[in-house]
């Protein structure tokens, strides 16, 4: 075992009470972040010495699962199996302090309170934090989760996402106002089947759908495209063929994990994820999902519209979805991983199945409620809230506001009603 690697075992186990636990494994894992930089990290495993393992695949309770980040010497990941911990001086906190647990997580993360990170959620034992640049929301955004038991001791900690610093955040003065915005409002309504479980029908409801506004009042990003992946690729392309294959398409197994040395570790090798998608092979990514959709859906060619091609875990991964969206919430979509070596499509995943199940719900009553009487009950509703979102393209997050709306209109009934 490499001397850095001891000492932070070591260190760990000092500083979390750990006296009475023995280390099963530990593991190195990278993942690239959102700006494209590879970041490796120190997965431990520590099971208690005393709790006999009932089932060679079963973690015994108490177990600690803690990943220790090797680029900002922080630990982002904590959990103590079961919310059990026979931790000894580790980390607790008396009555459930909540200032206590902020300056916590402020000495451990380097972030300061209401100006990286604020409050979100509240539940006994647990904090919800999200990130913030001096109060106004980020997108894609940061987590912070704390989980304390009924004894005080800390059994979960966990932070991922992006807290982006002052120098990352182009900062200006917030223009926008909704008074400003009533043609982009209007054209934000939409009309979905809204599934109530407990009944098992389907409602039409008049609904806002969320959209990012530029600080110019201009420039808009749909909510699906502010958080395309690093170096992922926007397309929209629609795909068409002429002929459906006859050879039926076999699923491979994936293997999401990778086998990392202490030398790849050392050396801080770039991960395969942190390359760019060349032209070549996004044209080769198109010809094999083309041909997976002519043997899977030979009768759909023009139906499938490829949105993104980005890397995640090795692959190449291909979101679509279909080219006409009927009034569904949830819009049919498909998931095609490739093998980045023979940009091969190795499996896919269509939501078609789950959606199925709202195949059984019966419709509500017909539209009775115009657009128009929709949007005059909703616009009081509407909120523009300040958000600081991520442009790839300037690298920086720039201020915009989100669109959104809690409320919908019943379009049967004309009820507002809390979405």
């Amino acid at each position: 075992m490499h001397e850095k690697i001891q000492e932070i075992i070591h260190i760990t186990k000092e500083k979390f009470g750990l006296h009475h636990y023995f280390l099963k494994e530990y593991h190195f894992y990278r993942n690239v972040n959102m700006f494209n930089e590879t970041v490796y990290g120190l997965s431990m495993e520590w099971f208690p010495e005393n709790v006999v393992q009932e089932e060679e695949d079963v973690i015994p309770d108490g177990t600690a699962s803690i990943n220790f980040n090797l680029k900002s010497h922080q630990y982002e990941r904590i959990i103590f199996v079961n919310d059990q911990s026979y931790a000894v001086d580790g980390i607790s906190f008396t009555h459930y302090n909540q200032a206590e647990i902020i300056k916590w997580v402020e000495n451990h993360t380097g972030l300061i309170y209401k100006e990286h990170f604020q409050l979100k959620k509240e539940e006994k034992g647990e904090l919800l934090f999200t990130a913030c640049m001096n109060g106004v929301d980020i997108a894609p955004s940061g987590y912070i989760d704390i989980k304390i038991n009924q004894e005080g001791k800390l059994t979960l900690f966990s932070i991922h996402g992006s807290f982006p610093f002052r120098e990352q955040v182009e900062e200006e003065e917030y223009a926008l106002s909704l008074g400003n915005l009533d043609f982009v409002k209007r054209e934000q309504l939409k009309m979905i089947e809204y599934p109530i479980y407990e009944q098992k029908k389907l409602d039409y409801i008049y609904v806002i759908e969320e959209l990012f506004i530029e600080n110019d009042g201009i420039s808009t990003i749909p909510f699906e495209y502010y958080s395309v992946e690093n170096n992922g690729k926007k397309l929209d392309e629609t795909l068409y063929w002429h002929a459906s294959v006859e050879k039926p398409f076999k699923r491979n197994k994936i293997n999401w994990t990778e086998d990392i040395s202490i030398e790849q570790v050392l050396s801080k090798e770039p991960s395969p994820d942190s390359r760019p998608i060349t032209n070549i092979e996004q044209d080769k990514c198109i010809l094999a999902i083309r041909n997976l959709l002519a043997q899977e859906y030979p009768n759909e060619s023009g139906h499938w519209v490829v949105k993104f091609l980005y890397r995640d875990k090795g692959y190449i991964q291909a979101v679509l979805k279909t080219k006409i969206q009927n009034y569904r919430l949830f819009q049919r979509k498909m998931k095609v991983i490739i093998d980045s070596n023979s940009l091969q499509v190795v499996n896919y995943m269509d939501s078609k199945p789950i959606l199925e199940t709202f195949d059984q719900f019966e419709l509500t009553d017909q539209v009775t409620i115009t657009i128009e009487e929709a949007y005059e009950k909703l616009k009081g509703f509407i909120e523009l809230k300040p958000y600081y979102v991520y442009d790839i393209t300037e690298q920086k997050y720039i201020l915009c506001g989100k669109m959104d709306c809690r409320y919908g209109v019943n379009a049967s009934t004309g009820e507002v009603i809390l979405l």
